[in-house]
């Protein structure tokens, strides 16, 4: 089978083991590798063009807002032209939490990401450098069109697998049939054959994101309305800890992977069925931390 794409963040204190095991995941072929918003995801990809070879890279999540746009064209520019085009620049206007905690106050989504696009596509105009693939950091319809009409690709994080043939039905053919036309989704995985275990961690993992209006909404849409419905009210109750509970077996296996390795396998080309061309695995495990969890990883793709 063909193998995922992988995300790795540079963890504050690993960052040079995080540039090593970028190294081992190119040697092991798999298909990716893809940062998200946590640490510098731009000083990461620096890194990986000049220490890696031949594995598409990208950052996914990167919120428009923690830099000027000249200031993100320039360092897209870099890593582009140093890579040997191997760069996709994944932008995103991210989340209520994020904007608080940069203390921004953000417009209309659709409004900011456009502006941010073409301020960015100016600055190479100019004179800036050539620019990598554009991919927009989608999740409902409205960015998604946005997607097709001004970048070069779309990207999940913890999109709905059978919500896919909706969202996919709402690009263009050519964008469709175009392999050129970057589709992705991050997911959050688990390998463990204590399928209990690996279920106990995605629903840890998943409880930042329910919270969100935007996400419960996206489920909401995805068929999810009695169990989004259920945690709006635990948390309108500031009962957390109840929220993991009410996260269904049904919805955890259309968000996420986990369990033993062939079904995480199994899953994969799922995905790739579900029309994902490079689905992006989100490690963690049961059992230790970011690196287990890679080692489980690399043992189930071997």
């Amino acid at each position: 089978m063909q193998k995922p794409a992988l995300s790795l963040a540079a963890v504050p204190g690993r960052r040079k083991a995080t540039i090593d095991l970028a190294k081992e995941i190119e040697r092991r072929g798999f298909q990716g590798i893809y940062m998200p918003s946590f640490g510098d995801a731009m000083g990461l990809g620096v890194a990986l063009a000049l220490e890696t070879d031949r594995i598409p890279f990208g950052t996914t999540v990167q919120p428009i807002y923690l830099r000027q746009p000249a200031d993100f064209a320039a360092a897209a520019s870099f890593i582009h032209e140093v890579s040997g085009g191997r760069f996709w620049f994944g932008v995103g206007v991210t989340h209520g939490p994020v904007h608080r905690r940069l203390g921004v106050t953000p417009g209309k989504p659709l409004v900011d990401m456009r502006r941010f696009v073409e301020q960015v596509r100016a600055v190479s105009q100019q004179g800036g450098g050539e620019l990598p693939p554009i991919v927009l950091a989608t999740l409902r319809d409205r960015m998604l069109r946005l997607s097709a009409e001004i970048a070069e690709g779309a990207v999940w994080a913890n999109g709905s697998r059978s919500r896919m043939a909706h969202s996919l039905g709402l690009l263009p053919a050519e964008k469709r049939a175009n392999d050129a036309f970057f589709i992705g989704d991050m997911i959050p995985t688990c390998i463990s054959d204590d399928r209990e275990a690996a279920a106990a961690v995605m629903r840890r993992t998943l409880t930042g994101y329910v919270v969100l209006p935007n996400y419960r909404n996206y489920w909401i849409e995805a068929g999810y309305e009695e169990e989004m419905r259920a945690i709006e009210a635990a948390q309108e109750a500031g009962d957390m800890a109840k929220i993991p509970s009410l996260m269904s077996e049904r919805w955890l296996r259309d968000v996420t992977l986990f369990g033993p390795a062939a079904e995480v396998r199994e899953g994969v080309e799922q995905w790739y069925a579900a029309g994902v061309r490079t689905p992006i695995l989100v490690p963690s495990s049961a059992q230790g931390g970011q690196m287990k969890a890679f080692e489980e990883l690399f043992a189930a793709f071997e």
